[in-house]
């Protein structure tokens, strides 16, 4: 590995969370190895570190001294051939190479499996069912959605909601109900036309019912936890890892939030009292949780949506929440979160999908 390359997986340990998460979604081997002032390794971070932090403190400014593995495995340079058997007799799927003095010279990553394997280890929801939301306008899009529906607007030469599908697919899901109310009719005729292994249920509103309100027309048919997703997003995540954290939680909602950085692109001033200047900061960022449009919903709560009635997700988890029930989130970096609702977000979307080759 070539010393640039190095540097894309080494962090310093007064480095932030949020830091963290920026440098793990650049480098997307969901790993870091953190090294003191001296440059010397002194620990470990991954994603799912970061993601059991969040989840129990929502802190994002914590060093990452406070919260990585003080100690990680490890081979010495004169050991480098011996990787293989210390990757697998320790599970990890990376190995740092250290000198001596514990200073990094080399990352030895374990050898990707193969997708058939892959796929056949994550077919592990296969009896979850999926709704997705595909009844809204998508004015944020228009002129296209004048002339297509939302969901079957393309990203590289696939219509977004067969990308969601076919994410969905990789867990072994098979059984997918699709609300459905603008161009209807196109969705149907589109899917239709491309035979697969898996069953749509179109769910038809005779009127827009907003993001949960349609929910009350599967109510008979949802009788385990399931996960509704919008139409125009793409989630990359492991989505069975956010299925069981809804049920280990006991949550009866669970909010899958990404990240989202916020450059304010002006010197800032913070004041006091009588106008005076306490001290000037130069374009800061604000760091977030956003809501993505993806959600792990417990049956029962169903009851607490109103029949007939235009009703949102989001109306849905303030009205558990004035009740003090169990609301979570399930944190995940801000390129693991793909929005197709504006039109600098769909050629974001294609460029972090690698599609201009396509």
């Amino acid at each position: 590995m070539k010393q640039e390359e190095l540097y894309d997986f080494l962090i310093t340990q007064t480095a932030t969370v949020v830091e963290a998460m920026q440098k793990i979604d650049l480098n997307t081997k969901g790993i870091l190895f953190v090294t003191d002032e001296e440059e010397k390794l002194a620990g470990v971070l991954t994603d799912g570190d970061i993601r059991r932090w969040l989840i129990r403190t929502g802190d994002l400014q914590e060093e990452l001294k406070k919260i990585m593995n003080k100690n990680p495995k490890v081979i010495y340079c004169k050991e480098r051939s011996r990787a293989k058997e210390f990757i697998e007799k320790y599970v990890i799927t990376a190995l740092p190479v250290v000198t001596t003095e514990y200073r990094i010279t080399d990352i030895i990553f374990k050898e990707e499996e193969n997708t058939e394997g892959k796929t056949e280890e994550r077919d592990t929801l296969k009896e979850i069912p999926v709704v997705i939301m595909a009844g809204g306008k998508g004015t944020r899009l228009y002129p296209y959605t004048k002339i297509l529906p939302k969901p079957l607007i393309p990203i590289g030469d696939i219509p977004i909601m067969e990308r969601i599908i076919n994410e969905f697919r990789t867990y072994g899901v098979k059984d997918f109900h699709v609300t459905v109310n603008y161009r209807k009719s196109m969705i149907k005729s589109y899917f239709s036309e491309n035979a697969a292994e898996y069953q749509l249920h179109y769910v038809e509103e005779e009127k827009p019912l907003g993001t949960a309100g349609s929910l009350t027309l599967l109510e008979k048919e949802l009788t385990v936890p399931f996960i509704v997703t919008n139409c125009d997003i793409l989630i990359h995540a492991d989505y069975a890892d956010i299925y069981r954290y809804h049920q280990e939680t006991g949550n009866e909602l669970t909010i899958v939030t990404a990240l989202k950085n916020i450059v304010v692109p002006y010197g800032v001033v913070h004041s006091s009292e009588h106008g005076r200047i306490k001290s000037m900061e130069e374009k800061p960022k604000i760091s977030y949780f956003v809501n993505t449009g993806m959600y792990i919903l417990n049956p029962e709560i169903l009851k607490e949506i109103p029949e007939d009635t235009f009703f949102h997700m989001t109306d849905l988890a303030e009205k558990l929440l004035k009740e003090e029930r169990k609301v979570g989130m399930y944190p995940i970096s801000e390129d693991s979160f793909l929005d197709m609702g504006e039109f600098e977000e769909m050629r974001r979307m294609e460029q972090k999908l690698n599609l201009k080759s396509e």
